[in-house]
């Protein structure tokens, strides 16, 4: 009886192990952003060089491979929130045809690229009626 209930724990404890490396994998897999109008993975060297479109970012992330960006549209001004969602710093911004892009710094999205000697990694960009967000940046057009 002893031998059964020490085999029974070292299975049950290499299931437990197994489940909490498939929910990390899952927890560092998931999309960057929540809910959103539509959902965008840029793949490829450049991270514009191919971009998928999906109204499934759970699925598709997990399928995908090497993301190497994302981005989703939400309807409204959502700079305040999304800023302070991501405990993001404000780098700079540049204001061009009515939209107004921000540069910012986070510490829970992945390493970023240099812009202007600044490390940003997310970029939010607002317009009289929606706003768009990326990570590193948001890649063609808003």
């Amino acid at each position: 009886m002893k031998r059964f209930l020490r085999s029974f724990g070292g299975v049950l404890f290499t299931a437990v192990v197994l489940g909490c490396m498939v929910l990390l994998f899952l927890l560092c897999r998931a999309p960057a952003f929540e809910g959103g109008e539509g959902y965008t993975f840029y793949l490829g060297k450049s991270s514009s060089a191919l971009t998928v479109h999906t109204d499934a970012p759970v699925r598709a992330k997990l399928l995908l491979g090497d993301v190497k960006g994302e981005s989703t549209v939400y309807s409204g001004d959502r700079y305040e929130e999304l800023k302070e969602k991501y405990r993001a710093k404000l780098l700079f911004t540049e204001t061009v045809g009515g939209v107004t892009s921000y540069y910012l710094h986070s510490p829970f999205l992945g390493a970023g690229i240099k812009l202007g000697g600044k490390t940003v990694n997310l970029q939010i960009a607002v317009s009289a009626e929606q706003t768009a967000v990326g990570t590193p940046l948001i890649f063609g057009g808003f």
